[in-house]
């Protein structure tokens, strides 16, 4: 453990240009203060959010300049500073885009039962994914069988979850994706009852053929032009659950008619999973089952290599990128 590597963030990005913003450094060797661990990389989660911490100020501070890149990271603990939490131990938790990171007691968690899964079913399943498509749908959207349930980023990791588990719920699930490719796995492998290529086709037209009565749950992974679509599609007291917002670091669209949104009475709730922590065990436990049962998919696209971490961070704002469900880099080559 004489050395460590990690992305260090140098400028702040203008657009996509994190080539300029991020450097692979060798840095120092974290030290564990009161309540952290010392953890060993073995994969990186790569997310839409890291741009937004880069950029501003969001849910958490933003990541200072000289900074090694913040990031989610499943990974084996080196020492331990924590209660219940030793050396060996596979954790998941928020660290940093480095071979080595400190991750503190309060965001840590031990990688949960498996049940013969790989490995990185810790992040493509379990999880924060998991956690937030399990509490988005059930716990924001209270989606109830009969209901037309839409969500944008369908493909992605949260999105490919959730209207699966939509599915289970005994909605009807159409999913806004951004390829054919996309659109025909979500149909023919996840079982959405639809999918629409938003590149390609005018998503309010496709919505109003496939749901003529209105959309009842629109799960936006999104924001920007597609949530103003969608909105205007909105059935009577049709909720709209607010989970992400990738389209506004390069395409806004304009503001949000909140005239739909009153004339259908439409709720509209926002929320991020860090608020619904103690949710994370009832998640995994019901995610373990469905998997089990052959009614839940999970999916993930592994990158190797830490030196590869930014060119693979880029493909998730790249519109019509090849990689579906979770993005991760595989830190440890061993790591299965």
């Amino acid at each position: 453990m004489s050395e460590n590597h990690g992305w260090v963030l140098e400028s702040y990005p203008v657009g996509d240009d994190f080539d300029a913003a991020l450097k692979l450094r060798e840095t120092p060797m974290p030290e564990p203060g009161p309540n952290q661990m010392l953890v060993r990389s073995l994969y990186l989660s790569l997310d839409p959010a890291n741009r937004g911490w880069m950029m501003m100020p969001t849910y958490i501070p933003q990541v200072p300049l000289g900074a090694t890149m913040w990031g989610f990271v499943l990974g084996r603990v080196e020492q331990s500073n924590v209660a219940g939490f030793a050396r060996g131990d596979l954790v998941s938790g928020f660290g940093a885009w480095a071979d080595y990171c400190l991750i503190g007691a309060e965001m840590a968690n031990k990688v949960p039962n498996l049940h013969g899964l790989p490995l990185y079913a810790a992040q493509s399943l379990f999880g924060l994914s998991g956690g937030t498509a399990y509490v988005g749908v059930l716990d924001i959207a209270k989606a109830k069988a009969g209901e037309v349930f839409v969500i944008s980023g369908a493909a992605g990791s949260v999105g490919t979850l959730a209207g699966q588990i939509a599915k289970i719920q005994g909605c009807t699930v159409i999913g806004i994706a951004g390829s054919a490719e996309k659109c025909r796995w979500l149909v023919e492998e996840l079982g959405f009852d639809h999918a629409v290529d938003y590149r390609k086709e005018d998503v309010g037209a496709r919505l109003a053929e496939l749901c003529p009565k209105g959309v009842d749950i629109y799960f936006d992974n999104v924001g920007g032009p597609l949530t103003n679509a969608i909105a205007m599609r909105m059935a009577l007291h049709g909720r709209i659950v607010l989970c992400g917002s990738m389209a506004k670091f390069d395409n806004p669209g304009p503001e949000l008619d909140l005239g739909a949104i009153l004339l259908n009475r439409v709720t509209m709730t926002g929320f991020i999973l860090i608020d619904h922590f103690d949710r994370l065990d009832a998640a995994n436990a019901a995610l373990a089952a469905w998997v089990a049962e052959g009614r839940l998919k999970h999916h993930a696209d592994i990158v190797d290599g830490l030196e590869h971490t930014v060119t693979a961070f880029r493909t998730l704002f790249t519109p019509g990128a090849p990689h579906m469900g979770k993005l991760l880099v595989r830190i440890d080559p061993e790591a299965n």
